[in-house]
Protein backbone atom coordinates (compact mmCIF):
# COMPACT_ATOMS: atom_id res chain seq x y z
CA UNK A 1 0.00 0.00 0.00
CA UNK A 2 1.31 3.43 -1.01
CA UNK A 3 0.10 6.68 1.38
CA UNK A 4 0.45 9.86 -1.13
CA UNK A 5 0.20 12.91 0.42
CA UNK A 6 -0.93 15.75 -1.64
CA UNK A 7 0.84 19.53 -0.56
CA UNK A 8 -0.46 21.20 -2.29
CA UNK A 9 -2.31 24.47 -1.22
CA UNK A 10 -5.83 25.10 -1.46
CA UNK A 11 -7.08 28.44 -3.34
CA UNK A 12 -7.30 30.92 -0.31
CA UNK A 13 -7.70 28.62 2.47
CA UNK A 14 -10.18 26.53 1.18
CA UNK A 15 -11.14 23.03 0.52
CA UNK A 16 -10.34 22.12 -3.05
CA UNK A 17 -11.74 18.36 -2.99
CA UNK A 18 -14.79 19.87 -0.95
CA UNK A 19 -15.29 22.40 -3.72
CA UNK A 20 -15.23 20.40 -6.37
CA UNK A 21 -17.49 17.66 -5.13
CA UNK A 22 -19.93 20.64 -4.12
CA UNK A 23 -20.11 21.91 -7.76
CA UNK A 24 -20.27 18.22 -9.21
CA UNK A 25 -23.31 17.92 -7.13
CA UNK A 26 -25.08 21.35 -7.75
CA UNK A 27 -23.82 20.98 -11.36
CA UNK A 28 -27.52 21.83 -12.45
CA UNK A 29 -28.58 24.33 -10.46
CA UNK A 30 -25.19 26.26 -10.86
CA UNK A 31 -25.50 26.07 -15.12
CA UNK A 32 -28.20 27.57 -14.89
CA UNK A 33 -27.08 30.66 -12.45
CA UNK A 34 -24.32 30.79 -15.11
CA UNK A 35 -26.55 31.21 -17.79
CA UNK A 36 -28.18 33.54 -16.06
CA UNK A 37 -25.30 35.66 -15.45
CA UNK A 38 -24.12 35.62 -18.54
CA UNK A 39 -27.11 38.23 -19.62
CA UNK A 40 -25.99 40.61 -17.15
CA UNK A 41 -22.21 40.84 -17.80
CA UNK A 42 -20.47 43.24 -19.73
CA UNK A 43 -18.26 41.65 -22.67
CA UNK A 44 -15.20 43.15 -21.19
CA UNK A 45 -15.92 40.99 -18.56
CA UNK A 46 -17.11 37.70 -19.94
CA UNK A 47 -13.86 35.55 -18.88
CA UNK A 48 -13.85 36.71 -15.26
CA UNK A 49 -15.43 34.81 -12.58
CA UNK A 50 -18.99 35.17 -10.54
CA UNK A 51 -21.11 35.47 -7.64
CA UNK A 52 -23.57 32.22 -8.50
CA UNK A 53 -26.57 32.03 -6.28
CA UNK A 54 -28.57 28.72 -6.01
CA UNK A 55 -31.94 27.37 -4.03
CA UNK A 56 -31.28 26.18 -0.81
CA UNK A 57 -33.15 23.40 -1.71
CA UNK A 58 -30.27 22.09 -4.11
CA UNK A 59 -28.07 21.49 -1.44
CA UNK A 60 -29.68 18.71 -0.09
CA UNK A 61 -28.42 15.46 -0.18
CA UNK A 62 -30.19 11.85 -0.28
CA UNK A 63 -30.07 10.05 2.50
CA UNK A 64 -30.52 6.48 3.94
CA UNK A 65 -33.30 5.32 6.23
CA UNK A 66 -34.25 1.98 7.58
CA UNK A 67 -37.67 1.15 5.68
CA UNK A 68 -40.57 0.60 7.57
CA UNK A 69 -41.96 -3.44 7.66
CA UNK A 70 -44.62 -2.38 5.65
CA UNK A 71 -45.00 0.25 2.83
CA UNK A 72 -47.59 2.47 4.77
CA UNK A 73 -47.16 3.81 8.42
CA UNK A 74 -49.77 4.37 10.62
CA UNK A 75 -48.64 6.07 14.07
CA UNK A 76 -48.95 8.83 16.69
CA UNK A 77 -45.39 11.42 17.58
CA UNK A 78 -45.28 11.49 21.34
CA UNK A 79 -46.30 14.66 22.20
CA UNK A 80 -49.21 14.86 19.90
CA UNK A 81 -52.29 16.19 21.54
CA UNK A 82 -54.44 17.24 18.43
CA UNK A 83 -54.62 13.91 15.88
CA UNK A 84 -55.40 11.01 16.55
CA UNK A 85 -54.65 7.25 14.05
CA UNK A 86 -56.87 7.91 10.80
CA UNK A 87 -57.27 11.68 10.93
CA UNK A 88 -55.84 13.35 7.43
CA UNK A 89 -53.62 16.52 7.74
CA UNK A 90 -54.66 19.08 5.72
CA UNK A 91 -51.67 20.86 3.39
CA UNK A 92 -51.19 24.34 5.24
CA UNK A 93 -52.19 27.68 3.19
CA UNK A 94 -49.40 29.29 1.76
CA UNK A 95 -48.37 32.90 3.83
CA UNK A 96 -45.98 34.34 1.50
CA UNK A 97 -44.35 37.59 1.35
CA UNK A 98 -43.53 40.66 -1.02
CA UNK A 99 -40.54 38.18 -2.32
CA UNK A 100 -43.29 36.03 -4.10
CA UNK A 101 -41.89 32.78 -2.19
CA UNK A 102 -43.94 31.19 1.13
CA UNK A 103 -42.96 31.62 4.51
CA UNK A 104 -43.05 29.39 7.58
CA UNK A 105 -45.51 30.06 9.64
CA UNK A 106 -42.85 30.67 12.84
CA UNK A 107 -40.88 33.41 10.45
CA UNK A 108 -38.03 30.60 10.10
CA UNK A 109 -36.56 29.29 6.75
CA UNK A 110 -33.30 29.62 4.98
CA UNK A 111 -31.86 32.20 2.42
CA UNK A 112 -30.59 31.55 -1.05
CA UNK A 113 -27.11 30.34 -0.82
CA UNK A 114 -24.19 32.29 -2.78
CA UNK A 115 -21.03 31.45 -3.21
CA UNK A 116 -18.10 32.55 -5.89
CA UNK A 117 -16.58 30.78 -8.98
CA UNK A 118 -13.17 30.96 -10.45
CA UNK A 119 -12.30 32.21 -13.79
CA UNK A 120 -11.22 28.67 -15.04
CA UNK A 121 -14.79 27.20 -12.97
CA UNK A 122 -16.60 29.67 -14.51
CA UNK A 123 -15.24 28.96 -18.50
CA UNK A 124 -15.32 25.26 -17.37
CA UNK A 125 -19.04 25.40 -16.75
CA UNK A 126 -19.60 27.48 -19.81
CA UNK A 127 -18.03 25.34 -22.04
CA UNK A 128 -18.82 21.66 -21.12
CA UNK A 129 -19.38 19.47 -23.87
CA UNK A 130 -19.13 21.66 -26.45
CA UNK A 131 -16.35 21.03 -29.34
CA UNK A 132 -15.80 21.98 -32.83
CA UNK A 133 -18.04 20.26 -35.46
CA UNK A 134 -16.49 16.98 -37.86
CA UNK A 135 -12.66 18.05 -37.14
CA UNK A 136 -11.35 15.43 -38.85
CA UNK A 137 -8.70 16.36 -41.32
CA UNK A 138 -5.29 15.81 -39.88
CA UNK A 139 -1.77 16.87 -41.09
CA UNK A 140 1.43 17.40 -39.54
CA UNK A 141 2.95 21.02 -40.15
CA UNK A 142 6.31 21.69 -41.38
CA UNK A 143 7.96 22.70 -38.02
CA UNK A 144 6.99 19.64 -36.09
CA UNK A 145 5.26 19.91 -32.83
CA UNK A 146 6.55 16.52 -30.47
CA UNK A 147 4.30 14.88 -27.15
CA UNK A 148 5.74 12.87 -24.21
CA UNK A 149 4.40 9.58 -24.50
CA UNK A 150 5.52 6.49 -22.03
CA UNK A 151 7.88 4.27 -23.05
CA UNK A 152 8.71 1.77 -19.72
CA UNK A 153 10.83 2.47 -17.25
CA UNK A 154 14.68 3.11 -17.04
CA UNK A 155 17.70 3.04 -14.61
CA UNK A 156 18.66 6.72 -14.97
CA UNK A 157 16.63 10.02 -14.97
CA UNK A 158 15.37 12.69 -13.52
CA UNK A 159 14.59 12.83 -9.87
CA UNK A 160 11.37 14.38 -11.20
CA UNK A 161 10.67 10.85 -12.89
CA UNK A 162 11.30 8.63 -10.35
CA UNK A 163 8.47 5.96 -9.87
CA UNK A 164 8.19 5.27 -6.64
CA UNK A 165 6.05 2.25 -6.84
CA UNK A 166 8.40 0.16 -9.03
CA UNK A 167 10.94 1.00 -6.82
CA UNK A 168 9.85 -0.14 -3.91
CA UNK A 169 8.74 -3.68 -5.64
CA UNK A 170 11.78 -3.73 -6.83
CA UNK A 171 13.30 -2.81 -2.92
CA UNK A 172 11.36 -5.22 -1.45
CA UNK A 173 11.21 -8.27 -3.77
CA UNK A 174 15.56 -7.85 -3.70
CA UNK A 175 14.75 -7.90 0.17
CA UNK A 176 12.87 -11.28 0.30
CA UNK A 177 15.17 -12.72 -1.96
CA UNK A 178 18.52 -12.11 0.25
CA UNK A 179 16.66 -12.76 3.09
CA UNK A 180 17.23 -9.28 4.95
CA UNK A 181 16.43 -9.77 8.47
CA UNK A 182 13.60 -7.51 8.82
CA UNK A 183 13.25 -4.45 11.81
CA UNK A 184 10.38 -6.02 13.88
CA UNK A 185 12.50 -9.76 14.16
CA UNK A 186 15.50 -7.56 15.09
CA UNK A 187 13.61 -5.57 17.71
CA UNK A 188 12.09 -8.92 18.78
CA UNK A 189 16.21 -9.97 19.69
CA UNK A 190 16.63 -7.15 21.65
CA UNK A 191 13.33 -7.44 23.58
CA UNK A 192 14.60 -11.55 24.47
CA UNK A 193 18.02 -10.23 25.33
CA UNK A 194 17.28 -7.39 28.01
CA UNK A 195 14.74 -9.82 29.37
CA UNK A 196 17.59 -12.01 30.10
CA UNK A 197 19.90 -9.56 30.95
CA UNK A 198 18.10 -8.42 33.49
CA UNK A 199 17.01 -11.88 34.91
CA UNK A 200 20.64 -12.86 34.71
CA UNK A 201 19.09 -16.22 33.74
CA UNK A 202 20.04 -18.76 30.75
CA UNK A 203 23.98 -17.46 30.22
CA UNK A 204 24.72 -19.61 27.22
CA UNK A 205 20.65 -18.55 25.65
CA UNK A 206 21.92 -14.87 25.95
CA UNK A 207 25.49 -15.49 23.96
CA UNK A 208 23.67 -17.15 21.16
CA UNK A 209 21.44 -14.20 21.15
CA UNK A 210 24.02 -11.46 21.11
CA UNK A 211 25.90 -13.40 18.75
CA UNK A 212 22.80 -13.24 16.34
CA UNK A 213 21.94 -9.96 16.79
CA UNK A 214 25.06 -9.09 15.71
CA UNK A 215 25.04 -11.77 12.40
CA UNK A 216 21.76 -10.11 11.79
CA UNK A 217 22.76 -6.46 11.79
CA UNK A 218 25.86 -7.15 9.73
CA UNK A 219 23.52 -8.51 6.85
CA UNK A 220 21.11 -5.99 7.80
CA UNK A 221 23.96 -3.06 6.47
CA UNK A 222 25.38 -5.34 4.12
CA UNK A 223 21.76 -5.19 2.42
CA UNK A 224 20.44 -2.39 2.01
CA UNK A 225 16.64 -1.28 2.19
CA UNK A 226 17.11 0.71 -1.26
CA UNK A 227 19.94 0.10 -3.31
CA UNK A 228 20.92 1.83 -7.07
CA UNK A 229 20.30 -1.32 -8.75
CA UNK A 230 16.25 -0.91 -7.69
CA UNK A 231 15.64 2.58 -8.55
CA UNK A 232 13.63 3.22 -11.67
CA UNK A 233 12.35 6.15 -13.74
CA UNK A 234 9.88 6.85 -15.89
CA UNK A 235 11.00 6.87 -19.45
CA UNK A 236 9.47 8.93 -21.65
CA UNK A 237 9.58 9.23 -25.85
CA UNK A 238 9.33 12.21 -28.34
CA UNK A 239 6.88 11.14 -30.98
CA UNK A 240 5.54 13.40 -33.88
CA UNK A 241 2.05 14.55 -32.91
CA UNK A 242 -0.32 14.75 -35.65
CA UNK A 243 -2.37 18.38 -35.44
CA UNK A 244 -5.61 18.92 -36.29
CA UNK A 245 -5.33 22.25 -37.90
CA UNK A 246 -8.66 24.69 -37.92
CA UNK A 247 -9.07 28.17 -38.58
CA UNK A 248 -12.16 29.80 -37.91
CA UNK A 249 -13.23 32.77 -39.61
CA UNK A 250 -15.40 35.78 -37.70
CA UNK A 251 -17.62 37.58 -39.67
CA UNK A 252 -19.02 40.66 -37.94
CA UNK A 253 -21.53 43.47 -39.59
CA UNK A 254 -20.53 46.78 -38.27
CA UNK A 255 -22.83 48.86 -40.88
CA UNK A 256 -24.67 51.25 -40.17
CA UNK A 257 -27.86 49.48 -40.07
CA UNK A 258 -27.02 47.90 -36.48
CA UNK A 259 -27.34 49.33 -33.52
CA UNK A 260 -25.40 49.20 -30.11
CA UNK A 261 -27.65 46.85 -29.00
CA UNK A 262 -27.34 45.04 -31.85
CA UNK A 263 -23.50 44.96 -32.03
CA UNK A 264 -23.55 44.17 -27.65
CA UNK A 265 -25.50 40.91 -28.95
CA UNK A 266 -22.71 39.81 -31.99
CA UNK A 267 -19.51 41.22 -29.98
CA UNK A 268 -20.96 38.90 -26.91
CA UNK A 269 -21.15 35.79 -29.21
CA UNK A 270 -17.99 36.47 -30.33
CA UNK A 271 -16.79 36.91 -27.45
CA UNK A 272 -17.60 33.34 -25.64
CA UNK A 273 -16.69 32.14 -29.43
CA UNK A 274 -13.04 33.62 -28.87
CA UNK A 275 -13.02 32.10 -24.85
CA UNK A 276 -14.11 28.69 -26.71
CA UNK A 277 -11.45 28.39 -29.12
CA UNK A 278 -8.42 29.67 -26.48
CA UNK A 279 -9.52 27.33 -24.16
CA UNK A 280 -10.47 24.52 -25.82
CA UNK A 281 -8.48 24.08 -28.41
CA UNK A 282 -4.10 25.13 -28.84
CA UNK A 283 -4.27 25.05 -32.94
CA UNK A 284 -6.79 26.83 -34.08
CA UNK A 285 -6.15 30.13 -35.54
CA UNK A 286 -8.74 32.60 -35.50
CA UNK A 287 -9.80 35.79 -38.12
CA UNK A 288 -11.50 38.48 -37.29
CA UNK A 289 -13.19 40.07 -40.61
CA UNK A 290 -14.93 43.68 -39.63
CA UNK A 291 -17.59 44.91 -43.09
CA UNK A 292 -20.08 47.49 -44.14
CA UNK A 293 -19.72 48.02 -47.62
CA UNK A 294 -16.20 47.05 -47.98
CA UNK A 295 -14.48 44.13 -46.12
CA UNK A 296 -11.17 44.27 -43.38
CA UNK A 297 -9.17 41.73 -41.62
CA UNK A 298 -8.20 43.23 -38.54
CA UNK A 299 -6.77 42.42 -35.16
CA UNK A 300 -8.61 41.24 -31.76
CA UNK A 301 -8.97 44.45 -30.35
CA UNK A 302 -10.02 46.15 -33.44
CA UNK A 303 -12.86 43.87 -33.98
CA UNK A 304 -14.22 44.03 -30.49
CA UNK A 305 -13.66 47.70 -29.86
CA UNK A 306 -13.42 49.99 -32.89
CA UNK A 307 -16.28 52.15 -33.70
CA UNK A 308 -16.33 52.15 -37.46
CA UNK A 309 -19.31 52.26 -39.82
CA UNK A 310 -20.65 52.90 -42.84
CA UNK A 311 -23.22 51.18 -45.41
CA UNK A 312 -24.14 47.40 -45.69
CA UNK A 313 -22.93 45.08 -48.07
CA UNK A 314 -22.06 41.60 -46.97
CA UNK A 315 -20.60 39.90 -50.45
CA UNK A 316 -17.23 41.68 -49.89
CA UNK A 317 -16.58 39.93 -46.40
CA UNK A 318 -17.48 36.95 -48.26
CA UNK A 319 -15.37 37.17 -50.68
CA UNK A 320 -12.45 38.04 -48.52
CA UNK A 321 -12.92 35.00 -46.44
CA UNK A 322 -12.31 32.93 -49.85
CA UNK A 323 -9.81 34.68 -50.41
CA UNK A 324 -7.72 34.02 -47.46
CA UNK A 325 -8.36 30.33 -47.58
CA UNK A 326 -7.03 30.45 -51.14
CA UNK A 327 -4.11 32.50 -49.88
CA UNK A 328 -3.29 30.89 -46.76
CA UNK A 329 -5.12 27.73 -45.44
CA UNK A 330 -5.34 24.86 -48.03
CA UNK A 331 -8.59 23.14 -47.72
CA UNK A 332 -6.85 19.72 -47.84
CA UNK A 333 -4.89 20.35 -44.72
CA UNK A 334 -7.00 22.51 -42.80
CA UNK A 335 -10.61 22.12 -41.37
CA UNK A 336 -12.28 25.72 -42.16
CA UNK A 337 -15.00 26.96 -39.83
CA UNK A 338 -16.76 30.38 -40.22
CA UNK A 339 -19.40 32.32 -38.15
CA UNK A 340 -21.35 35.27 -39.20
CA UNK A 341 -23.25 37.93 -37.03
CA UNK A 342 -25.77 40.52 -39.36
CA UNK A 343 -28.89 42.08 -38.50
CA UNK A 344 -29.77 40.62 -41.71
CA UNK A 345 -29.93 44.01 -43.80
CA UNK A 346 -28.15 43.80 -46.94
CA UNK A 347 -28.34 45.99 -50.18
CA UNK A 348 -30.74 44.19 -52.18
CA UNK A 349 -28.48 44.21 -55.46
CA UNK A 350 -25.80 42.95 -53.33
CA UNK A 351 -28.19 39.55 -52.25
CA UNK A 352 -27.50 37.57 -55.48
CA UNK A 353 -23.89 37.84 -54.63
CA UNK A 354 -23.62 37.04 -51.77
CA UNK A 355 -26.09 33.57 -52.57
CA UNK A 356 -23.82 32.61 -55.01
CA UNK A 357 -20.54 33.51 -52.76
CA UNK A 358 -21.97 31.27 -49.90
CA UNK A 359 -23.06 28.39 -52.49
CA UNK A 360 -20.14 28.15 -54.57
CA UNK A 361 -17.03 29.78 -52.94
CA UNK A 362 -17.66 29.42 -49.05
CA UNK A 363 -20.02 26.38 -48.11
CA UNK A 364 -17.96 23.71 -50.11
CA UNK A 365 -15.37 24.65 -48.14
CA UNK A 366 -16.35 24.93 -44.75
CA UNK A 367 -16.95 21.92 -42.13
CA UNK A 368 -19.35 24.29 -40.03
CA UNK A 369 -20.67 27.95 -40.62
CA UNK A 370 -23.03 29.48 -38.45
CA UNK A 371 -24.95 32.23 -38.90
CA UNK A 372 -26.35 34.22 -36.12
CA UNK A 373 -29.12 37.33 -37.01
CA UNK A 374 -29.15 39.69 -33.94
CA UNK A 375 -32.44 41.91 -33.77
CA UNK A 376 -35.27 43.01 -31.09
CA UNK A 377 -38.65 44.07 -31.77
CA UNK A 378 -41.35 43.15 -34.25
CA UNK A 379 -39.63 43.71 -36.91
CA UNK A 380 -37.40 40.92 -35.65
CA UNK A 381 -40.09 38.40 -36.48
CA UNK A 382 -39.93 39.13 -39.73
CA UNK A 383 -37.16 37.01 -41.82
CA UNK A 384 -34.55 39.60 -43.20
CA UNK A 385 -33.40 39.07 -47.02
CA UNK A 386 -30.51 37.64 -46.31
CA UNK A 387 -31.91 35.09 -43.65
CA UNK A 388 -34.53 33.97 -46.17
CA UNK A 389 -31.56 33.37 -49.15
CA UNK A 390 -29.50 31.75 -46.27
CA UNK A 391 -32.27 29.48 -45.73
CA UNK A 392 -32.28 27.79 -48.88
CA UNK A 393 -28.75 27.29 -48.41
CA UNK A 394 -29.11 25.60 -45.57
CA UNK A 395 -31.40 22.48 -46.61
CA UNK A 396 -30.19 19.15 -47.28
CA UNK A 397 -26.43 18.12 -45.92
CA UNK A 398 -25.33 21.66 -45.80
CA UNK A 399 -22.47 22.84 -42.49
CA UNK A 400 -25.10 25.99 -42.43
CA UNK A 401 -26.73 26.59 -39.24
CA UNK A 402 -28.88 29.75 -38.35
CA UNK A 403 -29.95 31.03 -35.14
CA UNK A 404 -31.75 33.68 -33.81
CA UNK A 405 -30.42 36.04 -30.85
CA UNK A 406 -32.92 38.83 -29.45
CA UNK A 407 -31.60 39.70 -25.95
CA UNK A 408 -28.43 38.56 -24.18
CA UNK A 409 -30.34 35.48 -22.49
CA UNK A 410 -30.17 34.04 -25.88
CA UNK A 411 -26.69 34.27 -26.28
CA UNK A 412 -25.68 31.39 -24.22
CA UNK A 413 -28.59 28.72 -24.90
CA UNK A 414 -28.01 29.60 -28.86
CA UNK A 415 -24.17 29.20 -28.90
CA UNK A 416 -24.77 26.03 -26.40
CA UNK A 417 -26.81 24.57 -29.50
CA UNK A 418 -24.52 25.48 -32.32
CA UNK A 419 -21.47 23.76 -31.13
CA UNK A 420 -23.05 20.63 -28.45
CA UNK A 421 -22.14 17.60 -30.45
CA UNK A 422 -24.97 15.79 -32.22
CA UNK A 423 -24.93 12.90 -30.17
CA UNK A 424 -24.87 14.92 -27.13
CA UNK A 425 -28.20 16.47 -28.28
CA UNK A 426 -29.52 13.29 -29.24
Amino acid sequence: MVNIIDRRRNPKGKSLANRQRFLRRAKRQVLDAVNEASGRRKVTDVAGGEQITIPADGLHEPSFRKAPDRGVREHVVPGNKEYVVGDTISRPEGQGGSGGREGSPDGEGEDEFTFAVSRDEFLDLFFEGLELPDLVKRQVKKTEQYTQQRAGYSVSGSPSNLNVERTMRNSLSRRIALRRPKGEDLQALDEEIDRLERSGAEPERLRELIELRRNKQERSRAIPYIDPVDIRYNRFDHVPQPISQAVMFCLMDVSGSMTEEMKDLAKRFFMLLYLFLERRYRHVDIVFIRHTHIAQEVDEDTFFYSRETGGTLVSPALAMMRDIVDDRYPVQDWNIYGAQASDGDNTPADNPATTRLMADGILPLCQYFAYIEVGGGQAFHVPSDLWRAYDRLARGESPLAMRRVQTRGDIFPVFRDLFTPAELKA
